[in-house]
């Protein structure tokens, strides 16, 4: 793709305008907001919807941004790494308005009350509904995180959001989280399920013993006479940030080379346009499309940046359209290519909110939704405990869900210090909301959630905090290995983001005393991805947690965040906290 400036500088200034600030909309009916959101101008002859990072939410949530995402380095003060005003202001988005209270966690619960709760597959199917009756040919494209997340999800292996992702249109997936499922559950789906509906696509995963590819690497799909190219970029470092054991025969990467190899194959074989559909993560997206010519555009999961504007990033071979759709349902990308003489010559991109107050449900997903849950429904909706504050997990050191949860490991266990993954799916809850199991399932439902308490020296809790560190904090974003800082309960310590691999963490204390490197504590943590502590009888997660919230009394306290002290890195406009 090329551009010129000056035609760069027009679609810039339409995404940002169209960033669909409401206006003289904020105030108005919901029926009359949702004509001014979600009534988009069709533009150019191809059309590309996006949705991912759902984690299998199909009811609507409520789901608070970040108020910490810091961008180091070359990414200080460039998207994704910009939260709150700085967000807002970067993008031309109006503060106070839906896409405001969507794209942020400015006056979060304010905003919450007034516009409600976000996603849900009923309102999200009307809306590719309605794009696809304005766009004809437009595919819908999903990026993965799909099959995990929620407690149906767990229990029925992942067939509810295959049902209701082939009922809702999807087109081409890509995945992360649907490896944890297993390597067999995975191909039944897509041999069984998928077979003649949905292309699953990943250039980057091949066989441990022969290195030949496990799933299509691309698809050419044929778009109102324009041949498409989509290539599939799995989540590369799947073996590393979940358990190996369940893709044993399956090698992962981001393997740039290959990934160049099929850009020029999908060429040679008459593609006008070559998209990649990614679960790579922003950064590694933006680096990517530095590093590989001959994309048009990257659209982009895994860190659930929701971006209402999209980056342009110049290689040798032009310039690559870089996106991110959040998460949860939230929203749903629109890319508008205009393709001329094989070639694309200007775009469209919008990040539409799923409003579930804007958007009526779609009659047929909402019962097949209802299908779906009614056997678990008295279990879902059981109240645990009544929240007084405002729970939530994103961020990325601690959020008052995961506090919650370590909390309640400690307690349970007798121990000394708790940590908690840095996982980023999770749902929100407002004050005074009940505490069901379903949203404890929310927070806890992997196929390894295995609570562990583990004898541990000071030394070695200092090497995972470093570990965990480096996997955020490196500055080359393909060392970036997934997920936000382990949460920690208990311990207290500081951070210097800057600083170099092992010399991050310090000032590590308990109850105020500096952690002794020789002595040992008692350590309580969940999700190991050993494959030992699978066999070891181990209760899980969400058994503990259920335990410690039944005996609140029917209440339980706003949490007090564990957050370190941050040296060295600050001010920084990825910081609001």
């Amino acid at each position: 793709m090329n551009l010129t400036k000056r035609e760069f500088l027009q679609v810039l200034g339409a995404a940002s305008a169209a960033g669909m600030a409401l206006g003289s909309y904020q105030n108005a009916s919901a029926q009359t907001a949702a004509e001014g959101l979600y009534d988009i101008p069709k533009f150019g002859n191809v059309s590309l919807l996006h949705m991912t990072d759902c984690h299998a939410q199909l009811k609507p949530i409520y789901f608070r941004e970040p108020s910490i995402n810091l961008g180091l380095g070359d990414m200080k003060g460039r998207l994704p790494h910009l939260v709150g005003e700085q967000l807002l202001k970067a993008t031309g988005v109006k503060p106070g308005t839906a896409q405001a209270h969507a794209l942020t966690y400015l006056d979060f619960e304010q905003a919450a009350g007034r516009y409600g709760k976000v996603g849900g597959f009923a309102h999200l199917s009307t809306l590719v509904q309605r794009l696809k009756a304005s766009r004809p040919g437009a595919l819908l494209l999903d990026g993965g995180d799909t099959w995990q997340g929620s407690a149906t999800s767990l229990w029925t292996k992942g067939q509810d959001m295959v049902d209701a992702c082939k009922l809702l249109g999807v087109d081409v997936m890509t995945g992360h989280w649907e490896f944890t499922l297993g390597m067999e559950r995975v191909q039944e789906i897509i041999k069984k399920d998928f077979a003649g509906k949905v292309d699953f696509i990943a250039q980057n995963v091949k066989t441990t013993d022969f290195g030949d590819p496990v799933f299509s690497p691309y698809v050419i799909k044929e778009i109102n006479g324009v041949p498409v190219a989509i290539i599939g970029q799995a989540f590369p470092y799947t073996p590393i940030a979940n358990p190996r054991y369940m893709v044993a025969d399956w090698e992962f990467g981001i393997q740039d080379e290959n990934m160049q190899k099929m850009v020029d194959e999908a060429r040679g074989k008459g593609a006008h346009a070559v998209v990649v559909l990614s679960h790579n993560g922003m950064d590694v997206d933006l680096k990517m499309a530095s590093r590989v010519s001959g994309i048009d555009a990257i659209l982009g999961g895994h860190t659930h940046d929701g971006m209402p504007v999209a980056s342009v990033v110049s290689n040798k071979g032009g310039q690559t359209i870089v996106t991110n759709a959040g998460s949860n349902g939230k929203f749903l990308g629109v890319l508008d290519l205009e393709i001329k003489d094989k070639e694309v010559t200007g775009y469209r991109y919008k990040l539409l909110p799923v409003f579930a107050n804007m958007l009526p449900a779609d009659a047929k997903m909402n019962e097949l939704i209802n299908r779906i849950r009614a056997p678990h429904e008295a279990k879902l909706n059981e109240t645990l405990a009544i929240t007084e504050g405002l729970l939530y997990r994103r961020g990325n050191f601690n959020g008052t869900g995961d506090q919650l949860l370590v909390d309640a490991l400690m307690d349970v266990q007798g121990a000394d210090i708790a940590f908690s993954p840095g996982f980023r799916w999770g749902t929100t809850l407002l004050p005074g909301q009940a505490i069901t199991r379903e949203w404890l399932m929310d927070m806890t439902a992997t196929t390894y959630s295995y609570a562990t308490l583990t004898d541990m020296k000071g030394e070695m809790i200092k090497t995972i905090l470093e570990d965990v560190a480096d996997n955020l904090f490196n500055p080359d974003p393909y060392y970036q290995q997934g997920g936000d800082m382990v949460r920690v309960g208990g311990l207290t310590y500081a951070c210097d983001p800057l600083a170099d691999m092992g010399k991050r963490i310090s000032d590590m204390r308990l109850n105020g005393q500096l952690i002794d490197a020789s002595k040992t504590y008692k350590v309580a943590g969940w999700a190991p991805v050993a494959e030992e502590a699978s066999k070891a009888g181990n209760k899980m997660m969400w058994e503990l947690a259920e335990q410690w919230l039944k005996a609140r009394g029917g209440k339980v306290a706003p949490r007090k965040l564990n957050t370190p002290k941050i040296i060295g890195a600050l001010p920084n406009p990825g910081y609001a906290g």
